[in-house]
């Protein structure tokens, strides 16, 4: 009885960690974001309210940084001079000409990526179109 309660739980364990693994390789999270993988439209947003649509692409600019096009309708969120994305370790990051992190967005799923701002206010970058209506 105790070898059979003993058994039960190791393969209970292993059946969670299992299931852990899985999941979390689908969301990937640790590896970083493949050039092919980011081509498309995201939708910025804050406050719960959709800013601005990016076009990330997965073409080379320059060594390590791929094209991103950014409209005026971002206004601040997005810092001056971007000119690229590039991946990082944690998710990826706009950069400027000169490779310089502008503003870094870790990942929190293969669809979204936040950036924690020093105001207190969180920028996500969403895969796709908008969730929530635009900002009027």
């Amino acid at each position: 009885m105790i070898r059979h309660l003993v058994l039960s739980a190791c393969a209970a364990g292993a059946l969670t960690l299992a299931v852990s693994a899985s999941a979390a390789a689908q969301d990937g999270p640790q590896t970083p974001l493949r050039p092919a993988d980011a081509n498309g439209t995201w939708s910025l947003e804050t406050k719960g309210a959709n800013v601005c649509r990016l076009e990330l692409s997965g073409a080379t600019v320059t060594a390590g940084i791929y094209g991103v096009k950014v409209p005026a309708t971002c206004g601040d969120l997005i810092p001056a001079g971007v000119r690229g994305w590039a991946p990082t370790a944690d998710g990826m990051a706009l950069v400027g000409a000169d490779g310089a992190r502008l503003i870094a967005f870790n990942r929190w799923s293969n669809s979204l990526f936040v950036s924690h701002r020093t105001s207190g206010e969180d920028i996500q970058l969403r895969r796709g179109g908008p969730v929530h209506p635009p900002a009027s």
